[in-house]
C-alpha cells in the first residue's frame, strides 16, 4: 500500500465571534486557504483530484455543499470535485482521514483536505434550531429517547462530568487556561505561526484595510486571578467560560499526496501520516473518546506515549486535555506547545487541520519526529492521528 504525506498545511489566523473576520464569507475563507495550498507547493491544479472539507454548521452560507462552493471560490478549475464531511468537531481532521486513506489505496494521487467554519455567520447549533413543521426535524429519535430516556446529550454537561470523574479542580482547570494563553502568546511573540498563517485582508472601523495574522482570541494580557474569577457555568461546577474553548472563525487545510502525487508535485513532504484511528464512546459523557482512541492507536502503531514528541490535544474544554494527560501519563511539556483552543479558538470544524497545520509545523520548528493529534467530538467520537517529520 502506498503512503500518505503532507506536503503543505494553512490556516488562517482565528476571529472572534462578530471580530475581523466578520465581513468573510466561509467559502471565501476556505477558497483562500486552498490558494494557499496551491501555491506553496506549485501544484498544477488540475492535479487535484478531489477537495474533503470538513463542516460542522451545514447551514445557510454553509450548506449547498460548502466544500464545492469553496473550490469555485478558489483558483481551482471546475473539473475538481468537493464533498463536505460532518464528524462535528472532529470533521477536518476525518477529511484528512479520508484524504490519506484515497492516496493510500491509489484511487487518487492528490488531495486537500481543509475545514472550514464561521461562527459568527453561522452560528453553533443553527441546523438543529431552524423551524420545523408540526414538531419534525428534532435530531434525538423515539428510539434513541427509549436508549437514553430523559437525557439531553450536552457537550457542557460532559465537560463537567469529565472534571468530576478525573478529580479536576477548578484551580487546576483555570491554570490550564492561563498556561494556554501564556503559550499562545510566547508563539506569536516568536513567530511561530507566521509560516502556517494565511493573511487575509479586513476592513477596519475607519475604513481602512489591513492583514488579519494574529489570532484574534489570543489574551495578551492574561491573568490568572482574573481568569479564576470568571463565573462558572454550572453552579457546583469546575468549567467557566475561561477555561472553554472560544467560538472561532477560520479555515485550514492540508495537501496529501501518496508517491506519485510526490513526484508530479516535485516537492519535499513536510510528514508522513503514520497512522488514523476514529473511535465511538459514550455519547453522555461525550468527550472522553480521545483517551480509549489515543489508548487504541498507540497499540495498533506498536508504540508507546513515551514515543510521541508532541501532541495536539483539542482543549474544548480544559478537563478534557488534562484528563487526557492524566490516564495517559503523557508529558505536559510535549501538550499543546504553541496553546490550543482556550487561547486560539476552536472554528469547530476547521479545527482538525488546524491543529495539524500547526502540529507539523511545531514538529519542524523543534526538530521533532512523532506528532498525535486527537479531539472529543459531539456524540462521544473521537479521532487519532500519528504523523512522523519528514
Amino acid at each position: 500500500m502506498a503512503e500518505a504525506y503532507i506536503v503543505a498545511a494553512a490556516r488562517t489566523a482565528g476571529g472572534r465571534k462578530g471580530g475581523k473576520l466578520k465581513d468573510w464569507h466561509p467559502a471565501d475563507m476556505g477558497g483562500k486557504v486552498i490558494d494557499e495550498l496551491v501555491k506553496r507547493t506549485g501544484a498544477d491544479p488540475e492535479l487535484i483530484e478531489d477537495v474533503i472539507v470538513g463542516c460542522v454548521d451545514q447551514a445557510g452560507e454553509q450548506g449547498m455543499n460548502i466544500a464545492r462552493n469553496a473550490v469555485l471560490a478558489s483558483g481551482l478549475p471546475e473539473s475538481v470535485p468537493a464533498t463536505s464531511v460532518d464528524r462535528q468537531c472532529g470533521s477536518s481532521q476525518q477529511a484528512l482521514h479520508f484524504g490519506a486513506q484515497a492516496v493510500m489505496s491509489g484511487a487518487m494521487d492528490v488531495v486537500i483536505a481543509a475545514g472550514i467554519e464561521s461562527m459568527t455567520r453561522v452560528p453553533m447549533g443553527m441546523p438543529i434550531s431552524l423551524p420545523f413543521k408540526n414538531g419534525f426535524g428534532i435530531y434525538k429519535s423515539p428510539n434513541i429517547e427509549e436508549r437514553y430516556p430523559n437525557i439531553q446529550f450536552s457537550q457542557f454537561a460532559g465537560a463537567e462530568m469529565m472534571a468530576k470523574k478525573y478529580g479536576l479542580t477548578k484551580d487546576q482547570l483555570d491554570e490550564f487556561a492561563y498556561n494556554s494563553h501564556q503559550k499562545a502568546i510566547a508563539a506569536t511573540q516568536a513567530g511561530l505561526f507566521d509560516e502556517e498563517i494565511v493573511p487575509l485582508e479586513i476592513a477596519l472601523e475607519d475604513g481602512s484595510k489591513d492583514m488579519h495574522k494574529v489570532d484574534e482570541g489570543i489574551r495578551f494580557d492574561a491573568n490568572l486571578e482574573a481568569i479564576k474569577n470568571v463565573k462558572l457555568l454550572v453552579e457546583g461546577g469546575a468549567i467557566t467560560a475561561a477555561s472553554s474553548s472560544q467560538i472561532c472563525d477560520g479555515a485550514s487545510g492540508v495537501m496529501i499526496v501518496n508517491e506519485k502525487g510526490l513526484k508530479a508535485l516535485g516537492v519535499e513532504p513536510l510528514a508522513r501520516i503514520h497512522h488514523m484511528t476514529v473511535v465511538g464512546g459514550d455519547p453522555v459523557i461525550m468527550l472522553e473518546a480521545p483517551i480509549p482512541g489515543t489508548e487504541k492507536a498507540l497499540k495498533k502503531a506498536g508504540m508507546k506515549i513515551e514515543d510521541i514528541d508532541l501532541y495536539e490535544v483539542n482543549e474544548a474544554f480544559a478537563s478534557v486535555p488534562a484528563a487526557w494527560l492524566q490516564v495517559l501519563g503523557a508529558d505536559p511539556a510535549r501538550l499543546n506547545v504553541n496553546g490550543g483552543a482556550i487561547s486560539l479558538g476552536h472554528p469547530l470544524g476547521a479545527s482538525g487541520t488546524k491543529l495539524m497545520t500547526t502540529l507539523v509545523h511545531a514538529l519542524k520548528n523543534k526538530k521533532k519526529r512523532y506528532g498525535l493529534q486527537t479531539m472529543c467530538e459531539g456524540g462521544g467520537l473521537a479521532n487519532v492521528t500519528i504523523v512522523e517529520r519528514l
